[in-house]
């Protein structure tokens, strides 16, 4: 097996598989617009945010964690199952070290089941919505489809099945009990400050150096814009610039048109979140 590249073994085709659900969406263009929507969103989680502040460079490199879950997504979705079950383990692993105290002195650990489980349903919400939204067409089958095959996702962190939703009512139910949990901690406005905000990406570790700094501005923007409106009142962001400003009819519009060039001149690090595992993974399916 080649790691470089995302090959895997003959018939091998993952957790997944190049008929699932899971598959079509991880290789929407809107797909890296959708997991910095999904940090946005588990920022808001009061536990979530102490832990992420204590032990990663979130606030300052909210860019490089990006980056980080956009490969764990791309090995698991599209990587073999010897590597999405190691990709798997190196989070189990990471977690089982990440416990302290909130500032209140309650105790927490990053495995869990409880911070897992949000952790989860915030990425799984935000990549289908967030597709759907800009124009890839899923009956509410297949989206129900989705979501019970992110289940499997979810075992490899360490969550048991029925610790996750496995379709859209389950999912809206999640986040209408959670709901009352959240919050806007200093530490999570902060964060959203640096990626609505952002300072010169030649000064920001691990920024989108490579890419012109009003488009990834703009990116960002509509990330927050499309938080669901709950979200958007929690943080309070006050006089927001550009694209994080727009209502929901804009952000959807706004999504639309950037699908539609993101799907004729790819920009690095905008443009999903497959890149070679992809690749290899289509070749694999061509091969067979």
């Amino acid at each position: 097996m080649d790691e470089s590249n995302g090959s895997h073994a003959d018939g091998d085709v993952g957790l997944f598989g190049p008929d699932s659900i899971t598959w079509r969406v991880h290789a929407d263009p809107l797909m890296g617009v959708a997991g910095l929507r999904a940090l946005l969103l588990q920022s808001l989680h009061p536990v979530i945010i102490e832990a992420v502040g204590a032990f990663s460079d979130y606030r300052d490199d909210p860019w490089g964690r990006l980056a980080r879950t956009a490969e764990y997504v791309a090995v698991t979705t599209y990587g073999s199952a010897s590597e999405a079950m190691l990709a798997g383990s190196r989070v189990r692993a990471v977690h089982a070290r990440v416990e302290g105290l909130t500032a209140t002195g309650a105790e927490y650990r990053a495995d869990d089941p409880q911070l897992l489980a949000w952790v989860h349903c915030c990425l799984v919400a935000s990549f289908l919505e967030l597709v759907t939204r800009g124009g890839l067409r899923l009956t509410g089958a297949e989206q129900d489809r989705y979501i019970a095959e992110q289940v499997r996702a979810g075992m490899l962190v360490g969550l048991e099945p029925g610790e996750v939703p496995a379709d859209r009512t389950g999912l809206l139910d999640y986040f209408r009990v959670i709901r009352p949990l959240l919050e806007c901690s200093p530490v999570a406005h902060r964060a959203a400050c640096a990626v609505v905000s952002p300072p010169r990406p030649d000064r920001q570790p691990g920024g989108p150096a490579s890419g012109p700094r009003p488009a990834w501005t703009s990116v960002a923007g509509l990330a927050f814009a499309t938080l669901p409106p709950w979200a958007r009142r929690l943080y309070a962001l006050a006089e927001l610039p550009g694209a994080a400003g727009l209502g929901d009819t804009a952000a959807t519009a706004a999504l639309r048109a950037l699908r539609t060039t993101l799907k004729g001149v790819p920009v690095p690090g905008l443009s999903g979140l497959s890149g070679g595992h992809q690749r290899a993974a289509r070749l694999q399916r061509t091969a067979r």
